[in-house]
């Protein structure tokens, strides 16, 4: 006997059960993070992929609480964009839908430490 998902718990017709970043999505970002490690202010990274979004959290130390959040979140798209950077207080920091424009938000950071 097959078993058939339970139409609440499966996902609608054409998506996936979790959002992930896509591997162009994860060059971008580790394209920037890598430049931060080699300046030795971060260290470590996660990733997580969840139901309604992903997030790439940059850590200084492995043990502590994230310094920043890269967050896309698709059903922000049409409304203020999917790609937020969030900081360790929890504010935004930057908005939008294109994510290399969003991540230019650590260029001046790394202008500051070097």
């Amino acid at each position: 006997m097959a078993l058939i998902p339970h139409p609440a718990t499966s996902p609608p017709f054409g998506q996936s059960a979790q959002i992930s970043f896509h591997r162009s999505e994860l060059a971008i970002i580790l394209s920037v993070y890598g430049r931060f490690v080699a300046a030795g202010l971060w260290r470590d990274y996660g990733i997580s992929a969840l139901r309604d979004y992903a997030v790439f959290s940059i850590f200084r130390h492995t043990a502590e609480q994230p310094l920043f959040r890269v967050e896309k979140r698709p059903g922000n798209r049409l409304r203020q964009g999917q790609y937020s950077v969030i900081g360790m207080d929890g504010r935004t920091l930057k908005r939008g839908d294109d994510l290399a424009q969003v991540m230019r938000i650590f260029d001046r950071q790394l202008m500051r430490a070097v």
